[in-house]
């Protein structure tokens, strides 16, 4: 006898955004990325279609970066201290997109300019021909500066550019509306204060299908219940027809997971804790396939392995049951 499975449908679905120019759309990649469309909620194929499955990024620095584990680092020995051959590492570990991180100083610890940021995102982009995200460092000011002379040098590449937050999102708007480029609006986990940063940015002028959303997180075991919550929220309100929150979303598990203590930490901890690499690794993936459970259409993760682990995960959910 056959099942009968009780349906929702629902009237909104989630605009697409395309991230990356290729040769004939103006731009020098080899590929781009297509997120959103989905007119249900992550994996429900019964209910409606989900046409473009999520994809995964991973992150590089534009330096050897001196905060990261000593397990990414030997994971990344050989290319850290270079980041266009990072990212040619990166796309061989499976990447769809690379997100290129910006740090406060150059390699020689001098304050970094435009001049030497533009030139890292040239070297990135001529090594690997996937689509690029660039995030400043974090510093309003700096991040300004930097990413106006980076969206000016690569005009009709389709970056996408943040970090966009309610404080300082005018002048990184401007600058994407004015080079082709896409923005990513980063939020305090809360549906109303992503929604309002998405009005913003949408009244400066940039289409929406420009504008994709990070909600942020936080780890397995760090606060991910919440940061689930509020991505599921805004997916079912996009669902519901709300044009505000109808975005695809990017989160960062592989920020989060990496600054855990079960991830930090390879000595003085419980035995029944495990090997320190597999358990990292471990964090890092389960954060990353919880996080694509409550809507997310774009991961950056850190290790090669995580990328392989959710890749895999990603075609398995993908794949459409066949129900007797």
């Amino acid at each position: 006898m056959p099942i009968e499975i009780p349906k929702d449908k629902w009237p909104g679905t989630v605009r697409e955004v395309v991230l990356g120019a290729t040769a004939s759309e103006g731009g020098t990649r080899t590929s781009k990325i297509v997120v959103g469309r989905e007119n249900c909620m992550p994996f429900m194929h019964f209910e409606g279609a989900i046409p473009n499955p999520p994809v995964v990024a991973i992150e590089i620095r534009d330096r050897k970066p001196e905060d990261w584990s000593p397990l990414l680092l030997k994971a990344w020995e050989e290319v850290a201290d270079d980041p266009a051959k990072w990212a040619k590492a990166a796309e061989e570990a499976g990447a769809a997109a690379i997100q290129l991180t910006l740090s406060l100083t150059d390699s020689q610890n001098q304050p970094m300019t435009p001049e030497t940021a533009v030139a890292t995102v040239k070297a990135v982009l001529q090594a690997s021909g996937l689509p690029l995200i660039v995030f400043g460092p974090g510093q309003a000011e700096l991040d300004n500066a930097l990413l106006i002379a980076i969206a000016e040098a690569t005009k009709g590449e389709r970056l996408l550019l943040g970090i966009c937050e309610d404080k300082n999102y005018r002048t990184i708007v401007a600058t994407a509306m004015a080079n082709g480029h896409l923005v990513t609006a980063r939020t305090p986990m809360d549906v109303n204060l992503a929604k309002q940063l998405n009005i913003l940015i949408s009244d400066m002028g940039l289409p929406l299908d420009r504008v994709v959303m990070d909600p942020t997180t936080g780890a397995l075991g760090y606060g991910i219940e919440y940061g689930y919550s509020v991505m599921e929220r805004l997916r079912l309100a996009a669902l519901q027809g709300d044009a505000m929150t109808q975005l695809p979303m990017l989160v960062t598990p592989g920020f989060e997971a990496w600054k855990t203590k079960e991830s930090k930490v390879g000595e003085g901890v419980p035995e029944a804790w495990g090997d320190w690499l597999q358990r990292a690794i471990n964090w890092e993936t389960m954060t990353a396939i919880a996080l694509l459970e409550s809507g997310a259409d774009i991961l950056v993760l850190r290790h090669p392995e995580s990328v392989k682990q959710v890749k895999a995960a990603i075609q398995e959910l993908m794949t459409v049951p066949e129900l007797e």
